[in-house]
């Protein structure tokens, strides 16, 4: 049962005395988590180069390494929703942050192509995916009401903005001072981002005695699975019964291309891309973070959109756009000035379908949402690791990764199609079980 809500002590309480919610400071401290994860999920991108040239490795190999982190990143999501339903926030994100961390300091005595893949495709697929978006859209759906879909694209833009933004500093210090000098900066930033996870986050509202912003009664914890078994298998459940609804696989299949057409291909291949064609590692890495900067502006505004408008038809815009996008870039002659309108163009809705596709997520499958939603991020990072070892594969076998682009192209045109379908999904699960009753 609900109950009433009384005046919050300590933090919470000195801002609720200012008209500040606490859920803003829960916000901003998982806004610095994703923003540091998703920059050590980027971090490979401008990492190809030096590797092949320091240990011999070719394309397709450290493609292979850095594919399965991307699965792992994806397949780790659902259960990443148990694990904070049953354990919390606080302990799961700085549990992330701290092996992550290990991945990356064991990575600087690396030698042989299986070290790689243990560390940097197993080790930190693991960390990273207990801290993807399902921490965003979970920490939304707890602590706000209101202004939902602006949360939720805050934190996308944040896990974009840092696989994107941090690429030049990363590019930069990888020329100066080599590959292991970057990833000193990263593991700070982990560190740092760890330290403020303790001090400031917290599991629910009603953990300090708050309602959710917008919300005028406290909302207790519900009841979790009994044993670590239950819990493992409330996602596999929540699977099972999603995965009866059309609205799931269209969901789930437009995020497969949204995976294979961003952090699968241009995230980890665009600066090696364009040194093919000529350009600076820095340079490209430049043209990455103009990218992430529009992709915040385009995110948050999408999450503005979804508060107001039909999510179907904001997806079959952001997926066609981008298609046409990738397809325009092959014709840029990767001169600074076609890249930067590709970085214009493609940047806005690099992960604005996310808070669309999250709101339907929520609206379709209730308080199992984040679990559902964790399947339907799996299905974004299986799309991510075929894009990123298919790339890999195109510049090892054709001496080029154009056609990968080509069919990432293709792909998000058909992905606006499949948006447009969800129109005629199935009844959204918690229907079903009302109506079941």
């Amino acid at each position: 049962m609900d109950q009433i809500v009384h005046p919050p002590s300590g933090l919470a309480g000195a801002l609720g005395r200012r008209g500040i919610h606490y859920g803003w400071v829960v916000a901003a401290v998982t806004f610095l988590t994703m923003l540091v994860t998703a920059g050590a999920v980027g971090a490979p991108g401008v990492l190809i180069g030096p590797l092949e040239r320091e240990f011999g490795w070719a394309t397709a190999d450290i493609s292979s390494a850095l594919a399965v982190r991307l699965v792992l990143f994806g397949l780790m999501g659902p259960f990443a929703a148990a694990f904070m339903n049953r354990f919390g926030v606080r302990r799961v994100a700085s549990t992330a942050l701290v092996l992550i961390a290990s991945g990356i300091l064991g990575s600087f005595a690396m030698t042989k192509i299986w070290h790689l893949v243990l560390l940097w495709g197993v080790v930190v697929g693991l960390g990273t995916g207990l801290t993807a978006m399902v921490l965003g859209a979970t920490v939304a759906t707890r602590w706000f009401q209101h202004r939902r879909g602006l949360v939720i694209g805050l934190l996308t833009a944040s896990t974009a903005t840092g696989q994107l933004v941090f690429l030049p500093l990363l590019a930069g210090l990888a020329d100066s001072v080599g590959w292991r000098g970057a990833l000193v900066f990263v593991l700070g930033m982990l560190l740092f981002a760890a330290l403020m996870v303790l001090l400031l986050m917290r599991d629910r509202p009603s953990d300090l005695g708050l309602a959710p912003y917008g919300g005028d009664r406290i909302v207790p914890a519900p009841a979790q699975p009994a044993g670590f078994g239950a819990m493992l298998m409330s996602p596999l459940l929540a699977l099972r019964e999603a995965a009866g609804t059309g609205a799931f696989w269209l969901l789930f299949g437009t995020f497969f291309v949204c995976g294979a057409s961003t952090n699968g291909l241009v995230q980890t291949h665009f600066v090696s891309l364009c040194g093919d064609f000529g350009m600076a590692a820095v340079t490209a890495a430049s043209v990455l973070a103009m990218i992430g900067v529009f992709d915040f502006i385009g995110t948050v505004g999408s999450g503005w959109l979804s508060d107001r408008y039909d999510s179907r038809w904001l997806l079959f815009w952001y997926y066609g756009l981008r298609g046409l996008s990738l397809l325009y870039l092959p014709f840029t002659d990767f001169s600074f000035y076609g890249l930067s309108l590709f970085a214009v163009f493609y940047g806005l809705d690099w992960v604005a379908t996310v808070p669309p596709t999250v709101k339907i997520t929520a609206d379709r499958f209730g308080e199992r949402a984040n679990l559902v939603f964790g399947w339907i991020f799996a299905g974004h990072q299986l799309g991510a690791a075929f894009a990123a070892y298919g790339a890999g594969f195109s510049r090892t076998a054709y001496d080029s990764y154009l056609p990968a682009f080509f069919i990432a192209g293709a792909l998000c045109l058909i992905a606006a199609g499949m948006a447009v379908c969800l129109k005629g999904g199935s009844l959204p699960l918690r229907a079903r079980q009302a109506a079941a009753a």
